[in-house]
């Protein structure tokens, strides 16, 4: 039962008017004794009509703590009835009014009569039931309560002392609530529950939470306060240090950060620009304790500006004679790249300084783009720098980061700037047409700078904030596939095609480069293994299919493993002899089966030829026609460009329906159905236009195309032939095919005019203007 007897033995019945004293921030509770300064009028008069009647009044919390004058409506339901034990008047009208908390009460009416609000109150009367489950709730209270105390510095330890002393629950549960610092919400809470199984629980929640976030406050003050000492010792100790320099004359330590940089800086020739900003931040630097943070920034940046070259530079080599045997050494054929550079150093013999191109080597993979930068800075005794562009999408990547940013850096240019140690090396850009765009900027345009001449002699990292002169840097860019490259950017370079090699050219750099690297990279001699020229030969077309040597240096290097495995398990070895019977227990089946399209003749297929990154290859077309109505079907994953053409072929035909001897309605008895194989692989492009058409119209006259004919062209609606593209890649790709013949618009006679009598020998090429010119040459009989 409740210990309040006073209390409990008032009839409520007689409607006791009871005095409201509403408080502000303050939620009270039972069996609190707490002095209250009491300001406002209404609490005033409330105090004194408490004293003229009983003393008891209701302590209770109001909804707005702002609010000066209250009504019934402004103060919660759940309070605390308590008796006045002392009032003390205080200068400028303000009360002391001592108050003990007896019980806890809730609203039965409020009646407000002048400015005082008198409240009928009901007052709970349970008792408790002592249980274990009370019990350990009472004992984990306690504890948590005195974890509570110790990790807060406001409150003392005696209330440890206090509570451990009492033993009835209820005055344990309201003696702890009293004293926790948290929320006015979360403590009129508690109050309002009655029941203790109800009120324990939550109270056990609340100090859980209170003690984890006392923890964490006190980890972090010791960690704070522990690096405050440690930053204030260092100070003391710098300050000191300083003062001690200053009364002794003396500029610093010979070891110090500052000394040795700036020992450097006068041993530096840099420009005027660069020469004032070390100046200043050397100053800086000079200033600033060595544990500051800002100190590791600007030492960071001074010794980026003094390993950089500024006037450091090599002596090109100009003798042409040794320019061309380096070139030749490197790389079997090449030859407009190589003219390029035997150029530039025939300039070079007559005048000393000249501002350094731009090429862009355009070409397959493995032709040697990348190779070929390095023989060109060998060639010119240079300093040879690479970085991969593929990929890139970040503008800071070429132009650096800001300062401002921690963990900043310059940009790739000025990194490789710096390794090469020269202000005129060979630089290489790398898959030039794989950088990309986004919100982070647009690398290709960050890059115009770096490549025009105009420019690129004050370039500017945003991380050096000075301009570096890149004008006498012999760029090299390389690129699969030029028309990947933005205009502008393109505009800036000389463009060098390095198409694919020939059957023969690849047997030669077998023979001159690829098989010696392979058996010195895996331990073998001449003498241990030979492999003929019919078994090169079977790997070149059989098993590689490719424009570039990358795959026919990874089979040659299969061999060699393979014969090592083979000398290792004989005593005597003998020399391993690798031919075109044998090849096949090296490499496994061909890879490759070109002899397939020999001797074939379908209706509604025609050959094509296709121009890819990766070197030339064959497009088949296949054409089916199926009884409907008003439908071209076209599949493949064919582009745009492409389909389109597909469309001007069904037009063109219907056109021509005289000439061609085919119904002009065909449309309206056919469904069309153009598929060219390999799914997978995306197609596009306009020079299919002639495959499309022949296809098509063999498929309507039913009659087969020669299987040894190729063809490519642009086809308009008139029929006319127009010239296209990557017309070297697609006659090797034919060659490699064994198509002998092959169909080409009359516009690219000045392509093939400076192509190699080693690439048309033995082809039969016809060249056509006008697409009846195709019919009469395949439908005529």
């Amino acid at each position: 039962m409740m210990k309040s007897v006073e209390i409990i033995e008032l009839d409520l019945s007689k409607q006791y008017s009871i005095t409201v004293l509403p408080l502000k921030d303050l939620v009270f509770f039972p069996h609190m004794v707490v002095p209250l300064i009491v300001g406002r009028q209404q609490s005033i008069e409330a105090v004194e009509s408490a004293m003229k009647k009983n003393r008891l009044v209701f302590l209770v919390a109001q909804r707005n703590p702002e609010q000066e004058v209250v009504t019934g409506r402004d103060l919660h339901r759940f309070g605390v009835l308590g008796r006045i034990l002392q009032v003390v008047e205080l200068p400028n009208n303000l009360l002391k009014v001592l108050v003990e908390g007896l019980v806890r009460a809730s609203v039965y009416s409020y009646r407000k009569q002048k400015n005082i609000i008198y409240v009928t109150l009901k007052i709970p009367q349970h008792e408790v039931n002592y249980n274990d489950q009370i019990e350990a709730w009472r004992r984990e209270l306690i504890s948590l309560f005195k974890t509570y105390v110790r990790l807060n510095e406001d409150l003392p330890e005696e209330l440890i002392f206090s509570v451990n002393q009492m033993e009835d629950i209820e005055k344990v549960t309201d003696f702890i609530a009293s004293y926790l610092d948290i929320k006015l919400a979360e403590k009129q809470f508690i109050l309002e529950q009655y029941e203790l199984e109800s009120r324990l629980p939550y109270m056990l929640h609340i100090l859980n939470r209170e003690n984890n976030i006392l923890d964490l406050k006190s980890e972090l003050d010791t960690k704070v306060r522990d690096q405050m000492m440690k930053t204030q010792r260092n100070y003391y100790l710098q300050e000191q240090l300083r003062v001690i320099r200053e009364e002794l004359g003396e500029e610093g330590e010979e070891g110090s950060d500052v000394a040795i940089l700036r020992k450097r800086f006068r041993q530096k020739v840099l420009p005027q620009e660069a020469h004032q900003k070390v100046e200043e931040e050397l100053t800086r630097l000079a200033k600033i304790p060595p544990l500051s943070p800002e100190y590791n920034v600007i030492r960071t940046f001074l010794e980026w500006i003094l390993n950089l070259p500024w006037q450091e530079q090599t002596h090109d080599e100009t003798s042409l004679e040794k320019a061309q045997k380096i070139l030749d050494e490197d790389h079997y054929g090449l030859e407009k790249a190589k003219k390029r550079i035997l150029e530039h150093i025939a300039v070079l013999q007559r005048v000393k300084q000249i501002k350094g191109p731009i090429l862009c080597l355009a070409g397959p993979p493995g032709v040697g783009k990348t190779s070929l930068g390095r023989s060109i800075a060998r060639a010119l005794g240079r300093k040879f720098v690479r970085i991969s562009l593929g990929g890139i999408h970040d503008e800071a990547e070429i132009r650096g980061h800001r300062r401002t940013y921690i963990g900043s850096m310059p940009g790739k240019i000025i990194q490789g700037m710096k390794k090469a140690g020269t202000v005129n090396p060979v630089f290489l850009l790398d898959e030039v047409d794989k950088i990309n765009s986004d919100y982070r900027g647009d690398p290709a345009s960050a890059l115009l700078e770096v490549l025009d001449p105009e420019q690129n002699h004050s370039f500017i990292d945003h991380y050096l904030e000075v301009e570096y002169d890149l004008s006498k840097v012999f760029f090299v860019v390389t690129a699969n596939n030029p028309d990947a490259i933005p205009e502008p950017l393109l505009d800036r370079m000389e463009v060098i095609e390095l198409p694919g090699y020939l059957d023969y050219e690849k047997l030669a750099i077998a023979r001159q480069y690829l098989i010696p690297k392979q058996l010195e990279l895996n331990g073998l001699k001449a003498e241990d293994l030979e492999i003929t020229d019919d078994a090169l030969n079977e790997i070149i077309i059989n098993y590689t299919l490719e424009a570039g040597v990358r795959n026919l240096e990874r089979e040659i290097s299969k061999i060699c493993r393979q014969a090592v495995i083979q000398l290792s398990k004989v005593k005597e070895p003998k020399k391993l002899v690798v031919s075109k019977k044998n090849l096949s227990r090296y490499l496994g089946e061909p890879k490759y089966a070109i002899s397939k399209l020999k001797g074939q003749k379908e209706i509604g297929v025609a050959t094509g030829l296709a121009w890819t990154p990766f070197g030339g290859d064959l497009l088949r077309v296949e054409v089916n026609l199926i009884p409907g109505k008003d439908k071209l079907t076209l599949t493949g994953k064919l582009g745009e460009v492409m389909q389109e053409s597909a469309m001007i072929a069904v037009d063109y035909i219907r056109s021509r329906f005289r000439k061609f001897k085919i119904d002009q309605n065909f449309t309206n008895k056919y469904e069309v159905h153009i598929h060219l194989p390999e799914g997978a692989v995306p197609k596009e492009g306009p020079s299919a236009g002639v495959t499309l058409t022949s296809g098509l119209i063999s498929a309507l006259k039913k009659q087969p195309l020669p299987a040894d004919l190729a063809m490519t062209g642009e086809i308009t609606l008139r029929g006319k032939i127009l010239s296209v593209g990557g017309l070297q890649e697609k006659l090797m790709a034919a060659r490699r095919h064994g198509i002998k013949r092959i169909i080409l618009p009359a516009e690219n006679k000045p392509d093939v005019r400076e192509m190699s009598k080693e690439l048309l020998e033995g082809l039969e090429l016809i060249f056509v203007k006008d697409y009846e010119q195709i019919y009469d040459l395949l439908f005529k009989k």
